[in-house]
């Protein structure tokens, strides 16, 4: 039988080989497990980074694929690559034992004119030699009439020419500007009357700017739908009605059934827009004959809570919607925050100035602000909070007051005006006016790529 090594020197590289291919093998198999373990600290890094700044976004790819619908139930199933958006186990115990985080931060810093500062801190200042207002309600045929407030009548003009300075930088936009920000892109607000107060504000301040009026569109898809659209700028600005954000359901019984689980079918029109605005608030806060519905509805079961409860758990029902049907890198999602009414002490009727931070009396409650805040901060989709609350306190002086239209639709007549304790509106607001200001604000956060929460 022949030798596979026949000399000394033959065995000795032989064996020198071998040994090396045990070394390499040691340093392989000895140094670290096939199968890593986790390191403690992953779990605290994932958590930093859901509160960390986003990072610039990149430029959007094509838009998705439409997301799946459930046609048994309204709330819009996750999409084929939501695996890694999907809701974890703790989320879903969290719908019994309620959301248990901080405060959301405060707004992130924005750059103008080179400079860092907040766009939210700042304060009023009259400037009509600015170009306030922004536009002529008489150059927007679509405004409607319970905004106009000069058209019905207002006797001053002043509440239209405060501009909003914020603290070491600038946040000033022209209707040029605005139009360049709505080329080539799909704008839709979704919310209450409030929203509405933007959408027509939004709509105005693009429509004046336009070189071709003529060559723009308002369409009433329904009651619950409208478009404005520049043609030649391939834009729109879309408003849907939904004062709650989830379902409200008229039953056979004519009774009406707020779904706390379920968000209209209506929403998944809205899946592919560039920019969302959500709102919410008022609605929750009537009561008795001025309430909406007449009992809660969870899982198809009727249910009993706190509205508080209830409105905490419609928050949470938004928020895993976005983050289940919208593209980050499609689609910016903003959150604008409750717009004040000044009733009681702080009343609307008769104001023609600002009034000063002493000198607010908070209507809203604080507690639904809080819920509000901590839902967006929850979210892995990255909304930016537009948070307009505390500037809008000041303007107790931009309401309609009595210079708005009764049920009917018409003007309030002298006898009317007479009695403010009944007529006055002190929810909405004037146009041109306040609203103007809140879309400045959102044009100059669609300059930047970085969220006010995550």
């Amino acid at each position: 039988m022949d030798s596979v090594a026949t000399s000394p020197a033959q065995r000795w590289a032989l064996c020198s080989l071998l040994c090396l291919c045990l070394f390499y093998a040691g340093l392989l198999l000895g140094s670290r497990p096939f199968f890593p373990t986790p390191r403690p600290w992953e779990h605290f890094s994932r958590a930093q980074k859901l509160l960390a700044p986003s990072a610039p976004r990149p430029a959007p790819p094509p838009p998705p694929p439409a997301a799946a619908y459930h046609h048994d139930h309204d709330v819009v199933a996750p999409p084929p690559d939501a695996g890694s958006r999907d809701l974890g186990r703790e989320e879903q115990e969290d719908d019994d034992e309620g959301l248990a985080l901080g405060s959301a931060p405060a707004p992130a810093p924005a750059w103008e004119d080179g400079r860092e500062c907040d766009l939210l801190d700042g304060s009023w200042v009259h400037d009509p030699a600015a170009g306030y207002p922004l536009y002529q309600a008489a150059e927007c045929p679509f405004l409607s009439d319970q905004v106009t407030c000069r058209r019905n009548g207002r006797p001053d003009a002043a509440y239209e020419q405060w501009r909003w300075q914020p603290r070491g930088c600038s946040a000033r936009f022209r209707g040029k500007e605005a139009l360049e920000q709505c080329r080539n892109r799909r704008l839709v607000f979704v919310g209450d009357s409030l929203n509405r107060n933007m959408w027509e504000s939004l709509a105005c301040i693009i429509y004046t700017a336009l070189p071709d009026r003529s060559r723009t569109r308002i369409e009433d898809v329904s009651s619950e739908y409208r478009i404005f659209r520049a043609l030649d700028y391939n834009c729109s600005v879309e408003f849907f009605w939904s004062p709650f954000l989830v379902k409200l359901e008229t039953k056979q019984d004519q009774t009406k059934a707020l779904k706390l689980d379920q968000l209209p079918t209506m929403l998944k029109q809205v899946i592919g827009a560039d920019v969302l605005v959500f709102n919410t608030g008022h609605w929750w806060t009537h009561t008795g004959k001025l309430r909406a519905w007449d009992h809660l509805e969870r899982n198809g079961m009727l249910v009993e809570m706190e509205g508080e409860e209830a409105f905490n758990r419609a928050l949470r029902t938004w928020a895993r919607w976005v983050d289940h049907n919208i593209h980050p890198t499609r689609t910016r999602v903003f959150f604008r925050s409750i717009s004040p009414e000044h009733k009681s002490a702080n009343w609307c009727y008769n104001q023609s100035t600002p009034i000063t931070n002493e000198t607010i009396i908070p209507w809203f409650p604080k507690s639904l602000i809080s819920i509000v805040e901590r839902n967006i901060q929850s979210m892995k989709t990255p909304a930016t909070y537009l948070n307009i609350t505390h500037l809008s306190e000041l303007r107790i002086d931009a309401h309609p007051s009595v210079y708005t239209t009764n049920r009917d639709g018409k003007p309030l007549s002298t006898e009317q005006r007479q009695q403010p304790i009944i007529y006055a509106d002190c929810s909405h607001w004037c146009l041109p006016g306040l609203p103007d200001t809140w879309n400045v604000l959102l044009l100059a956060s669609l300059m930047r790529y970085s969220s006010n929460v995550h």
